[in-house]
């Protein structure tokens, strides 16, 4: 009889005893508003982004309530305009062009590789056609690009770089951690990402006009001397008076319940990259089934698994997707006509207007995805990979 897979793809990790200790002092006193503070009390969201900073290695922090609130502030703070372009990953989520559009701007695709990550020729392309002088960057499902290469083409043309390391917080290229190669990195702490707080997000950058720009876009009023991870005072001058308020804060009881898992991060991303590895090996050499290249420069930290099926038809792709569920291995497939759930590509984005994209189409028509939740044992890997590669040879097999 086939084995079964009886886990949940969508169940995190209870919170550290640490973290709901730190949550009910908070809400014992109450004072839950970042600005709301004792006297001579710094706060937990000041105190996490003092933390963040000094992890990431950035001169400044801001916490916001999510990751998509973080892009869009750090496009507006950049200085996009409405109506300018903005280059992007073709193979992103939606809040990737969301967030751009929330700016006023206008989402410019490039391709993607083989390796899940931006076309770097279809890139200079795009930047030589469109005039774009923003490129948002999605280090999509914790794939990396040359990022040596990356920012060479993008310093050289004068576009200003903005990471979205929803995926790939506590990862680096060539030992330069994620999010700190262009002029912001902004980051997730949505509960199915490597920090949980439900939702939540940092900015970190090390120019100091950027980071005034977006503490005064999150709602600070005038009380950004209270951002300790913040540029000095007379950096607000003239900052203050001209930047709108289009309020995002994090609050205080979201980054205690943060500042203890942020101490444990380390240790989170190799219990990932323990399952991410024990997949990979039980995948390789499977008939049908490409395993994603990881270069060397590359330290990821994956908390989710992509494979690619490049011979399958579309309709050998849903009999996959039918037939791991059916033995509980839920994957997700990006080739679909109709966005499911959080998954859905660019032609899904009819905000958006349509953009020719051959390669990223040929390349999602076969594209695997799913979840790898720290509730998941190493011996629950195994069998996932048992479950996907008996399943996609038969189908191989068949085809």
């Amino acid at each position: 009889m086939s084995q079964i897979f009886t886990g949940n793809f969508t169940q995190q990790e209870p919170l550290p005893e640490a973290s709901i200790e730190a949550a009910v002092r908070v809400m014992r006193h109450g004072r839950l508003h970042r600005y709301n503070l004792a006297e001579g009390e710094k706060g937990e969201t000041a105190q996490l982004e003092e933390e963040f900073a000094a992890f990431t290695g950035a001169k400044y922090c801001l916490a916001v309530a999510s990751g998509g609130y973080a892009l869009a502030a750090a496009l507006r703070a950049a200085g996009a305009r409405a109506g300018d372009a903005v280059l992007t990953n073709a193979f992103t989520l939606a809040p990737v062009p969301g967030a751009i559009a929330n700016a006023g701007c206008t989402p410019v695709f490039v391709e993607v590789t083989d390796r899940l990550v931006m076309d770097l020729d279809d890139l200079k392309a795009k930047i030589a056609r469109s005039g774009a002088r923003f490129l948002m960057l999605s280090h999509m499902r914790g794939h990396i690009v040359d990022m040596d290469a990356l920012m060479a083409i993008c310093d050289g043309a004068g576009v200003q770089v903005i990471e979205d390391c929803a995926h790939t917080m506590g990862a680096a290229w060539n030992g330069v951690p994620s999010g700190r190669h262009g002029v912001a990195g902004c980051y997730s702490t949505q509960t199915f990402k490597h920090l949980n707080s439900g939702e939540g997000g940092f900015l970190v950058t090390d120019d100091a006009g950027l980071a005034a720009r977006a503490i005064m876009l999150s709602g600070s009023y005038m009380l950004f001397e209270r951002h300790t991870a913040g540029p000095p005072a007379e950096v607000f001058e003239q900052i203050k008076l001209e930047t709108p308020n289009c309020s995002g804060r994090m609050d205080n009881l979201r980054a205690a319940i943060l500042r203890p898992q942020l101490r444990n991060l380390p240790d989170q991303c190799a219990a990932w990259n323990a399952r991410y590895q024990r997949i990979e090996s039980g995948l390789a050499n499977t008939p049908g089934v490409t395993v994603i290249e990881r270069p060397a420069a590359e330290s990821y930290v994956m908390s989710s698994f992509q494979f690619l099926c490049p011979d399958f038809t579309a309709e050998q792709m849903v009999a996959l997707q039918k037939r791991t569920a059916a033995r509980g291995v839920e994957l997700k497939w990006f080739g679909a006509d109709q966005p499911v759930g959080f998954t859905s590509r660019h032609d899904s984005w009819q905000y958006v207007a349509a953009q020719s994209l051959p390669n990223t189409d040929r390349i999602l028509a076969g594209l695997m995805d799913m979840r790898l939740p720290l509730t998941f044992s190493l011996a629950d890997c195994d069998l996932i990979a048992q479950i996907i590669r008996e399943e996609a040879g038969i189908l191989h097999q068949a085809g």
